[in-house]
């Protein structure tokens, strides 16, 4: 996919490739506080090289279409979720699932849920990185009283959603690092938390035998424990390989990688 850079006005506007926020580019061996979204780090854990370029380098990879049709049911089921939040009351996916939960209520939910100006983050005091990211939801185990976190999934398949098939999908790994870091992050701000969290996967129904402007889902929660002793040993790699003044190796498998590579040969 060609991608063209325009401004907020969809006007056409030059593409450098290069980063121009300053407080977006790391200099290596900087003492200051450095903030790194939890894509980014996710992006670390695919491809070092990739994220080098990026983060410390200033290359801005070219930029992606909105998801607007997963973005919607995002929302729509936040809306959903404030509803039974401001009553105190669970949500009925809760009784089907014989879970003693009703949606976390704190002052901070609606900016714990907004990655770009707010989410969830604390300051790894051994690397003077903020770790930050958003949750989808937060919700309370009135029997454990522990947080549980939640995040949204929309898809449409033909097959059922199982646990076992969903946790262990190719495509899925990325969604247990992304609650991993997010269970993690949620601890070190002080909240007990629950191992277990949820995946609500809405699963489009393609069936039907007309659109008649409507689709229906099948909605399923995936319970996952999470698993946390990785995270800090990454974030200190991270570190390290920023304050590097040496381009890490390509990743064999990256695209982006190999994107690059053949891309120079023209040149």
């Amino acid at each position: 996919m060609v991608s063209l850079k325009r401004d907020s006005k969809g006007n056409f506007k030059e593409a450098t490739g290069i980063r121009s926020r300053r407080s977006s580019i790391y200099t290596s061996g900087q003492n200051e506080v450095f903030k790194i979204s939890r894509s980014k780090f996710s992006n670390f854990l695919n491809c070092k090289r990739c994220f080098y370029l990026d983060r410390v380098k200033g290359l801005q990879e070219p930029s992606m279409p909105g998801w607007s049709l997963n973005t919607t049911v995002d929302d729509l089921l936040k809306k959903e979720f404030d509803y039974y939040r401001a009553k105190k009351e669970p949500h009925p996916i809760f009784k089907k699932y014989n879970l003693n939960f009703i949606p976390y209520v704190h002052e901070e939910i609606n900016n714990w849920r907004n990655s770009l100006s707010g989410g969830i983050s604390y300051l790894d005091e051994d690397t003077n990185i903020i770790l930050q990211g958003g949750v989808d939801d937060v919700w309370f185990n009135l029997d454990t009283q522990e947080l549980v976190i939640c995040d949204y999934k929309a898809q449409s398949t033909s097959y059922e959603v199982e646990k076992e098939t969903y946790l262990n999908g190719v495509y899925h790994q990325g969604y247990k690092i992304q609650m991993d870091i997010y269970v993690y992050i949620m601890r070190q701000m002080g909240f007990k938390v629950s191992d277990i969290s949820y995946f609500m996967v809405c699963n489009g129904i393609k069936s039907a035998n007309s659109f008649n402007a409507k689709m229906n889902f099948d909605i399923s929660l995936i319970d996952y424990k999470v698993e946390i002793d990785w995270v800090k040993e990454k974030i200190l790699e991270m570190k390290k390989t920023m304050d590097s003044n040496q381009i890490p190796e390509k990743t064999p498998h990256c695209e982006n990688c190999a994107y690059l590579e053949q891309g120079s040969h023209f040149f």
